[in-house]
């Protein structure tokens, strides 16, 4: 199982080397391929017991490099490359995103008890895909860029599909309908592609609705 998690730094440098030849498309499809590695690899390791297989080689660790590089730092390279945004503000962009990035992934209290992240999980490389997507104004990027890095150190709930065990089967489904979707898009257009732009606003519906209704219950508690 840690040559499956090991197998995301080869999609990660696919997805560099497709940034660097001007590759939009392809580079979100590599991100998206480690992506989906990533959903799957830790469900796997904990079913297979690999752990105790080999208790001197930290999965764990090697699975927040890769992140991190999957996560974070490619697609805030991808945003500074092909996202428009504000003059002058695309470097402060990048910065925003890799700092913000590094306190969620050194936060030792990223997950809830019910496996939640706490606050926004530096999923920068879905943020990338909906700005390749839907083309927001500039302005309205960099302000969504600074709303993301600041939910990153808040109490806010997000979904792991993977991990939370309530409605998971929905949860992987839903994750599924969103991928499929989403690849549909950027591989032609939301005027191409309504149902598939349909499907995928609907699949972020639930997922926002799922971290407000989780967030929520804390409220009331």
């Amino acid at each position: 199982m840690h040559i499956l998690t090991a197998s995301g730094v080869l999609l990660g440098t696919m997805a560099l080397l497709a940034l660097i030849d001007n590759n939009p498309v392809a580079c979100l499809l590599w991100l998206g391929a480690a992506m989906m590695v990533d959903g799957f690899d830790g469900t796997l390791a904990r079913k297979y017991e690999v752990k105790a297989v080999l208790p001197n080689f930290d999965g764990s660790t090697l699975d927040m490099v890769i992140d991190y590089l999957t996560w974070a730092f490619i697609p805030a390279l991808f945003i500074y490359y092909f996202i428009e945004l504000p003059p002058n503000s695309s470097l402060l962009a990048v910065f925003i995103i890799l700092l913000s990035s590094m306190f969620c992934f050194c936060n030792t209290n990223m997950k809830s008890q019910d496996n939640y992240f706490v606050g926004f999980p530096a999923a920068w490389n879905i943020v990338a895909a909906y700005f390749y997507i839907l083309d927001f104004p500039p302005l309205l990027t960099f302000a969504t860029i600074i709303f993301l890095a600041i939910l990153t150190v808040t109490r806010m709930k997000f979904l792991h599909p993977f991990r939370v065990r309530l409605f998971m089967p929905l949860n992987i489904a839903v994750t599924l309908v969103w991928c499929v979707c989403a690849t549909s898009l950027i591989l032609s257009s939301p005027e191409h592609a309504a149902w598939a732009l349909w499907g995928w606003g609907l699949a972020s519906v639930y997922f926002i609705g799922m971290c407000l209704w989780r967030t929520a219950q804390e409220w009331f508690d």
